[in-house]
């Protein structure tokens, strides 16, 4: 039995802060879980004389990567400065010289893991990451184990806490959605450049993540049709509840004939779904297997603390192995690249809000255009003219998504119509 596991720390920031002080906070705690102590042995940084919220020992400070690669008492590394680069070359390096490694990166794990994961095994050692798709709500561990003699059919998620504060605000203020993402950026729940999660970019990151895992292929971050919030308005907002309907961003992936079908969009949901009533920050993954059924899995998806938690988590399960002498290495299988569904041959219903002019037949007109490409129209409704101008909503039965965006194309080209303000896929 070891009597100390070493770890050492890549970054220092939110995160890296809130590991570094529950590792020195919990040492006993820690040391009773796993049966030897975890020592913090070193840490780097870019800079090392930043002012941080946390006191760290000028001794921990690393000069350079090499310093932590080269160090025979550094067991464990843990990397949460994010990106691509330099956390790939690092993480290899580490895996290489024979270091297991816990890592919240979702754009390295998206982009890298089966390559990463081939690293690692053939070091005897260990890359784990439940920290990469839903923060501090515990997913992967689940999907790996728990659910390993089941079949998982599909995945639908709100996993990324920033839309999610944007949509719930939208949704019970009746609030624009430029006013509210101010908001958020002064709240610290959106970054100053909010684009990676308000075009779903950080989500598509999450989803390919965790159907690579559930499905045993690898799905590719450029594999899941990716569409962001940045134009639902407040109407929307209005004219869904009318109808029964939340919008949230939805990351939702199928396992269906051999093949994948993954997309990020924002979504009408119906209210009566669980995820419709998924509020602020939070995070909320159902996943749908052949033995259980639905199970929803619900909780904080950010912040130091929450992430913290599940990059612990990860760090104690491979401490255990490493006292007990026993490294299980039979942990993730993903065998070869997925077969996608493109989204042209998405089959799905239509929320769709025009802006024409208030005159007879254009309603028509649309009809006979959405005809033409079999689709068929569930509900309308017409709100009051303005200035001459009316408001369609049309609801449709579902269609082939190829045929919707021909059909709109079309719409949009009438003269009567002045603008197609909306459309948005719907999930019942």
């Amino acid at each position: 039995m070891a009597k100390e596991i070493g770890v050492s720390l890549l970054g220092l920031g939110v995160v890296g802060s809130g590991i570094a002080q529950q590792l020195i906070a919990k040492e006993h705690t820690y040391t009773q879980q796993v049966g030897s102590k975890l020592v913090l042995n070193h840490v780097l940084v870019r800079d090392k004389n930043k002012n941080r919220d946390i006191q760290i020992s000028q001794q921990l400070f690393a000069d350079s990567i090499d310093q932590i690669i080269n160090d025979d008492k550094t067991d464990i590394v843990i990397e949460v400065i994010g990106g691509e680069e330099p956390a790939k070359s690092f993480i290899t390096q580490a895996l290489n010289s024979k270091k297991h490694v816990v890592t919240a990166n979702k754009e390295l794990i998206a982009k890298h893991g089966p390559e990463l994961i081939s690293v690692a095994r053939e070091n005897n050692v260990r890359i784990l990451f439940e920290a990469s798709v839903a923060g501090g709500t515990p997913i992967i561990a689940p999907v790996l184990r728990d659910f390993s003699g089941n079949n998982i059919t599909s995945i639908k998620a709100i996993i990324n806490g920033t839309t999610n504060y944007i949509l719930s605000r939208m949704s019970t203020e009746n609030a624009d959605y430029f006013e509210v993402l101010k908001d958020a950026q002064k709240l610290g729940y959106a970054e100053s450049d909010p684009t990676n999660d308000v075009e779903g970019i950080d989500a598509a990151y999450k989803l390919s993540i965790l159907s690579s895992l559930s499905y045993k292929s690898f799905v590719k971050d450029s594999d899941v049709y990716c569409e962001g919030i940045t134009n639902i308005s407040a109407k929307d907002f209005q004219i869904a509840k009318e109808l029964g309907y939340e919008i949230k961003l939805i990351a939702f992936s199928e396992f269906k004939d051999n093949k994948v079908s993954a997309r990020v969009h924002p979504t009408l949901i119906s209210k009566n779904q669980m995820l419709a009533n998924v509020h602020g920050v939070l995070n909320s993954v159902q996943i749908e297997t052949d033995l259980i059924g639905e199970v929803l899995f619900h909780g904080a998806g950010a912040g130091s603390l929450p992430t913290a938690s599940a990059v612990l988590a990860d760090v104690i399960d491979i401490s255990r192995n490493i006292s007990s002498g026993f490294v299980n290495l039979d942990y993730m299988n993903i065998d070869q690249n997925a077969s996608i569904v493109e989204i042209s041959n998405l089959n799905t219903k239509y929320y769709i809000r025009v802006s024409a002019n208030d005159e007879p037949g254009v309603l028509s007109r649309i009809s006979t255009i959405l005809a033409d490409h079999k689709i068929s129209i569930a509900s309308f409704i017409q709100k009051s003219s303005h200035e001459g101008i009316a408001e369609l909503v049309i609801m449709t039965h579902e269609a082939l998504e190829k045929s919707i965006q021909e059909a709109l194309n079309q719409i949009r080209n009438l003269s009567v119509v002045k603008a197609i303000e909306n459309s948005i896929r719907v999930m019942d």
